[in-house]
Formats: C-alpha cells, sequence, structure tokens
C-alpha cells in the first residue's frame, strides 16, 4: 500500500498572493520512502505518475477553499486513489488527539510530521474517506475540437471528425461489455457520424475501465456522477470500545464512556426493558466493561455482562452521592438514575486509568491503543496482544457464554426487583442522614432561640423608643428651620425698614408705607416686605377695584390712616370701619419707592377734620335710626287706626 501524506508548510487555497505550498511524505509498506516539498500543480503530477492507494490530509480546507473546488481536485485524482481525512468527517478531532490513539507524539510546528502523522493515521486504517461521487460514472465522447466555418472540403473534414467519434465511442462501448459493465447511452447524431455520445454506467468511477483522453479530432472525459454534498466515509472498522454504567430498576438508567473518557450515552426511561438496554448499548459501540455502583452486582445487571462477554466492575463499598457527583465532573445527566449510571461508568474508567498509562509507556507507535487496552483489561498480555496470533481467553466464569438464553418477562421483572432493591436502600440512607442533619439542626436553632429570647424584647423595646425618639427629633428640627427662615425674614425686613426709615423721615416727617393699589395682593406684598403694624400709616397709588375684604384687613390691623382719594362709597365705607381715609394733597404725601412720607403737621389737622366727619356720619346714622324708628312707629300706628276704627 502507498500513502501520500501532506501538510500545508505556507500559503492558502484562498490566498491569491501567495499559492500554497506542501510538505508531502510518501510512505510504501509501512515504510517512509520519500519527503518533498511541491506545489497543487507538482503534487497533483505526481499522484497521476505513481498512483497512490491513499492521499491523507488532516483538513480538506487545506486543499480546496469550497465544495465546488474539492469536487474538481477529487475529479483530478486517479480513479484509484483514496482522499482520507486523518482528523475523521463531520466530527472532527484535533491531530494529535487523534495520533495518540495510535500512540504517536510528533511536533505540531512540523509540516512533515504532521504530514507523517496523518499518513501513518491513514495506513493504519484510521480516518474518514471524503465520498463526492455516486456509484455512476460518466463517460463522454465527442469532438476534440471545433469544426469552423471551413472551405472547399468542409463536408469531407466534417465527416472525418464524426466518423471518428462514433469509431471511439464503439471502442468505449466494447470496453464496458468486455468488463461486464451495465450502462445508457445518448447519442447525438452529426453528418457523417456521430457528434457526441453520452454513456451512463452503473458502476463506481474506479471500476470503469476507460480513462481520459484527448486525440487531435476526439477527446474522451470519464466523470463520477457529483453528490448533492461531500460526505465521509468513516474507516477503521468498528465501533469503539466502552466502558459502560447500569442503574437498574423501573427508572433503568444507562451510560457508556470511550476508553478516553468521553460520554457517547447518558440515558433513562421507565419504559426501557432489558432488550432494549442491550440494544442501545450494541448501538452506542462495544462494551468492554459493565459496571454498577453498589457491590455486589444486581443480577439482571449481570445478564447484561455476559450477553457482551465485557469485564464486571463493582466498588469495593456502595458510593454516597456526593462521591457519585464528583465521579460524574462537568458531565450532564438528566436525573438520579442517569447520574448513579454515569458514576458506575466514570468510576471503572478511573479504576483502569494507571493501567492503560503503564501500558501506553511500553506499546511501540504505529498499533491502535483501543485495541490494546482492551486486550490488557481482558487479561492479555503485551505479547498476546501485539503478536495478534493468540487467541484470547475467555474472562473467569464465561465459559458457557453461547448457552445464554434470551432475555424473557421473567429477565425484565428481575431488573426491576434490583433496581427497587438498590433504589430502597439508597433511600433509607439519605433518609438517616437527613435526619441526622436535621437533629443537629434543631439543636443549634434552640441554642440560638434560646440566647435571643434575652435580649430580643430589650432590643426591641430600644428600637421602639429610639424610633419615636427619631420622629421627634425631625419634627423639631422642621420646627427649627422654619422659625429660623421666618427670624431671618423678619431681620431682612427690620433692616429695609430702618435704612428707609432713616432716609425718608425727618423731624417733621412721618414714614409712609406705600402699596400699588387698593387690593389685597398689594396689602400682602407690604406685610411681606415691610410688615403692618398698629398705628401704620398706608397709601395707596390708586384705589380702583377696592373691596369689602381689604378694608376690613386694614381695619383689623388697626392702621393709622389710609392715604388715597376715592369715591364717596370708599369714604363711607372707610367711615364705616372706623378707618382715617385722608388725600394725599391734604397731608403732602411724597412716594419713593415702596415707602414715602407726609408732613406731621398737616396729617394731624387732616386727622382732626376726619373727626368731624367721623362724629357728622355718626349723628347722621343716630338720626337716621330716630328717624326710620319713628316712621316705623307711625307706620305701626296707622295699621291699628285702620284695624280698630
Amino acid at each position: 500500500m502507498k500513502v501520500f501524506g501532506i501538510d500545508i508548510i505556507h500559503g492558502s487555497v484562498r490566498s491569491r498572493g501567495e499559492r500554497p505550498r506542501f510538505a508531502l511524505v510518501i510512505r510504501e509498506d509501512s515504510q517512509e520512502q520519500d519527503t518533498a516539498e511541491v506545489s497543487v500543480f507538482r503534487l497533483l503530477r505526481r499522484i497521476a505518475r505513481e498512483k497512490p492507494d491513499i492521499l491523507a490530509v488532516d483538513s480538506v480546507q487545506e486543499i480546496a477553499r469550497d465544495q465546488r473546488a474539492l469536487f474538481s481536485f477529487l475529479q483530478s485524482l486517479p480513479p484509484q486513489t483514496m482522499l482520507v481525512q486523518s482528523t475523521g468527517g463531520e466530527k472532527q478531532q484535533s491531530l494529535p488527539r487523534v495520533a495518540a490513539r495510535y500512540n504517536m507524539k510528533f511536533n505540531r510546528l512540523d509540516p512533515f510530521a504532521e504530514a507523517r502523522a496523518s499518513a501513518v493515521v491513514a495506513e493504519l486504517g484510521g480516518g474518514a474517506e471524503v465520498v463526492a461521487f455516486e456509484n455512476t460514472t460518466d463517460v463522454f465522447v465527442s469532438r476534440g475540437r471545433s469544426l469552423g466555418k471551413g472551405g472547399w472540403s468542409q463536408n469531407r473534414y466534417a465527416r472525418k471528425v464524426h466518423g471518428a467519434v462514433r469509431q471511439t465511442s464503439r471502442d468505449v462501448e466494447a470496453t464496458l461489455r468486455e468488463h461486464g459493465l451495465s450502462y445508457t447511452t445518448e447519442e447525438v447524431k452529426a453528418f457523417g457520424g456521430l457528434g457526441r455520445v453520452h454513456f451512463t454506467v452503473a458502476s463506481p468511477r474506479e471500476d470503469v475501465p476507460v480513462t481520459t483522453v484527448r486525440s487531435a479530432d476526439v477527446q474522451v472525459k470519464v466523470a463520477g456522477r457529483r453528490l448533492d454534498r461531500i460526505r465521509y466515509r468513516t474507516r477503521g472498522g468498528g465501533q469503539r470500545y466502552l466502558f459502560v454504567g447500569i442503574d437498574p430498576g423501573t427508572t433503568v438508567g444507562i451510560a457508556a464512556v470511550t476508553l478516553d473518557g468521553e460520554p457517547v450515552l447518558v440515558r433513562s426511561s421507565r419504559t426501557m426493558a432489558m432488550p432494549d438496554v442491550i440494544e442501545a448499548l450494541y448501538t452506542a459501540g462495544r462494551p468492554l466493561v459493565v459496571a454498577t455502583d453498589v457491590h455486589p452486582m444486581p443480577a439482571s445487571v449481570e445478564r447484561i455482562r455476559r450477553a457482551f462477554s465485557a469485564v464486571g466492575y463493582t466498588p469495593k463499598a456502595d458510593r454516597t452521592v456526593e462521591e457519585k457527583k464528583t465521579l460524574c465532573g462537568d458531565i450532564p445527566y438528566g436525573n438520579d438514575h442517569e447520574r448513579d449510571s454515569l458514576s458506575a461508568a466514570m468510576d471503572a474508567f478511573r479504576a483502569y486509568q494507571p493501567k492503560f498509562r503503564n501500558v501506553a509507556k511500553r506499546v511501540p507507535p504505529g498499533h491502535d491503543m483501543d485495541d490494546v487496552r482492551a486486550g490488557v483489561v481482558r487479561g492479555l498480555s503485551l505479547e498476546q496482544i501485539l503478536g495478534k496470533g493468540v487467541p484470547a481467553p475467555a474472562p473467569e466464569g464465561e465459559g458457557e457464554e453461547e448457552a445464554v438464553p434470551a432475555p424473557g418477562p421473567r429477565d425484565d421483572r428481575l431488573l426491576q426487583l434490583d433496581g427497587m432493591v438498590k433504589s430502597l436502600r439508597g433511600h433509607v440512607a439519605d433518609l438517616q442522614a437527613e435526619g441526622e442533619a436535621k437533629d443537629q439542626e434543631i439543636a443549634r436553632l434552640n441554642a440560638l432561640l434560646d440566647r435571643e429570647r434575652t435580649t430580643e424584647s430589650q432590643a426591641l423595646r430600644r428600637d421602639t423608643e429610639v424610633a419615636k425618639l427619631d420622629t421627634i427629633i425631625a419634627n423639631q428640627k422642621k420646627k427649627l428651620r422654619r422659625e429660623e427662615r421666618r427670624t431671618k425674614q423678619l431681620r431682612k425686613q427690620v433692616d429695609r425698614l430702618r435704612r428707609l426709615s432713616s432716609s425718608q423721615a425727618g423731624d417733621d416727617r412721618l414714614l409712609v408705607k406705600a402699596a400699588e393699589s387698593l387690593s389685597r395682593d398689594a396689602i400682602r406684598r407690604v406685610e411681606s416686605d415691610f410688615g403692618i403694624a398698629e398705628g401704620d400709616i398706608i397709601a395707596v397709588k390708586t384705589t380702583a377695584g377696592w373691596g369689602t375684604t381689604v378694608l376690613d384687613t386694614l381695619a383689623e390691623l388697626r392702621i393709622r390712616a389710609l392715604i388715597g382719594g376715592g369715591d364717596g362709597r370708599l369714604k363711607d365705607a372707610c367711615l364705616e370701619r372706623g378707618i382715617v381715609l385722608l388725600g394725599s394733597k391734604e397731608t403732602a404725601l411724597e412716594i419713593r419707592g415702596p415707602v414715602g412720607s407726609a408732613d406731621a403737621a398737616r396729617v394731624a389737622a387732616a386727622e382732626e377734620a376726619w373727626q368731624k366727619e367721623i362724629a357728622a356720619y355718626e349723628q347722621g346714622k343716630k338720626s337716621e335710626m330716630i328717624e326710620s324708628i319713628f316712621r316705623e312707629y307711625r307706620t305701626q300706628r296707622e295699621r291699628e287706626v285702620k284695624r280698630d276704627g
């Protein structure tokens, strides 16, 4: 067997500037023959010349930028050359991990070392074959050149070319018949013969004994029919060996991991009988060790172990829940049954790890370590395993393996009962541990409660009193801030009044507080700015829009006088409320901004005149009242005279 292994050195098939260069390692009959650095063109030319059985590469992306380019690359390979991706198919693994299965190590930074590892893996049956064509081949026989416009001899030339196409197609057909291949033919007739012939052969391209050729007049093209997409066919035979863990019961849990500890199956079901368990494990791989998490192994699990001729494993003592979780590690599981089965499989895997590491040091590179480790588990020596000539002894107690009866209803019932016993034992242990933990928690809480009771009431009373005092302090702070703001405002008013009285009033002048109008808003503004006390003189610039409410307010404040003109209604209202209403001219009023001044003597004279008006007003009111009483009396007497006659 000749194998070509390649790995890219530099460049890329996707680059337009730097074309790829490959490290090429050629092996034949398990011996390395040659190494070289080649381009894509030289690689294809050497493959066409030497026709190797396998072209191995760690990734097809190194030789083709897309699926279309990969189809073209595979079409250019000889029919007998198989393209193998050494890292696997759809689910790839790293090349060092694949090589470790064959106990090989290499320098990942050396392209020739990677090419050599790919070639060895493919030579030993690893990797996946890249499949691009169906089991159908198309053979096209057609003209090798264009006829052109021609001249005097055009018809003769066309007959010659079309006759050559017909003759070549007859030769191809004879070859297909000679090899017993099934085919169909489509012919396109032309002047003097055939212009094109299409053979559809029902065989793979490597089985068709016709090659692609081109001559002066005729060309033959052989092409496999493309699949809808690139597919991968796993090589190497067989399924992976597995460590299997089983948790029997009404709900059966099964788990399986590879000899490298990779999980491939974690499952549980209430409807799974023994035949279903066997079928699921057979689909997942080849059970090498069947394990449980209890000791001894239940009878139902023992029957499954015997069905696969597997080695049994049980722990020395039943595992606790915490130990099972530790064994499962980061591998996800769905319920307790899956956890128990997975922990049993991982327990068996860890138990054999020291022996596997020791064997890996003693086995030379180039051997499938899964087969070697499987032989070691079964009790074979390395000489027997590597010699491949000594039959493997059956495990102890397996002599009657072929006489194992097919699983029946009684086996399913036995599987359920074993699981129930195991589940109940585990449940009792969990309840006992839970009861002890709860007793300890109750004792701790009682002690804590006794300590807290002595201080709880005191702390509660203290907290209540502190909260009450905090509320009182907060309210007092609000009142203090409010009084501080009022005090500040009053101080400003006093300062303003002092400045204004010193600037506006003299010995013969009186201070007057001025308002824009005789309205509530104007009076409130004066009170806010300067304050209105008993005995103050208020001057208004206009009395328009006055009302009884503002007069009542001024009467309550007991001002000395109100200076401003007005109509008779305002005068009557002021007389009625005892407010002194003076005129601005008769008091020599002078207003500068919010305050003003009036002549003291003239104000006193005006007040005397107002007092006379008050006396006259009161006298008039008394006279009016007497007249009203007299009129009422006279009216009443008239009614009595009229009534009595």
